[in-house]
């Protein structure tokens, strides 16, 4: 799938629930990860792909990238806590750009599967700041609302993941 990238208007706009029993969703799941994966991404947004419904892909196992990806529909933060952590971030839609962004060290998330069973998950560290990220794309905002402080791309050392 196709990137959106800045300035497309797209990115700034409201998703919309999506509908459970939408037998695309699961294709759209699939090929969200897919281009994920295939851009080196820990999470995507729907949006971020040109389609304006409330769902997201995570896989923030960057360690082993064992590629087992979470869907989130119509996902929504019901808590975060512990310190502020500020990290450095990037952003598919925002592609060359990395600046340091605070967000919280914990969250919970609740989000329905493909099939419209609710669930809950809770994350710390990156986990937690892909929560927020995504999620916060469903709303139309972008992590350069929040960035503190722009990272030089030629200081950062190769093979970093965004």
């Amino acid at each position: 799938m196709n990137i959106v990238t800045v300035p497309d208007p797209l990115l700034r706009q409201i998703s919309e629930p999506a509908e459970i029993g939408d037998k695309s969703l699961k294709k759209l799941a699939k090929d969200m990860a897919k281009t994920m994966y295939k851009t080196d991404g820990v999470g995507i947004a729907a949006v971020q792909v040109g389609v304006l419904k409330r769902m997201i892909v995570i896989d923030c196992d960057v360690e082993s990238r064992r590629r087992r990806p979470i869907v989130l529909v119509n996902p929504e933060i019901l808590k975060t806590d512990g310190p502020e952590l500020t990290e450095r971030e990037g952003c598919l839609s925002v592609p060359g750009v990395y600046g340091y962004v605070t967000r919280p060290t914990w969250a919970k998330i609740r989000a329905q599967d493909r099939f419209g069973n609710w669930f809950e998950r809770e994350g710390e560290g990156i986990v937690a700041q892909c929560f927020c990220h995504e999620t916060e794309h469903l709303d139309g905002h972008l992590f350069i609302e929040k960035v503190e402080e722009y990272v030089d791309v030629e200081q950062m050392q190769d093979g970093e993941e965004e």
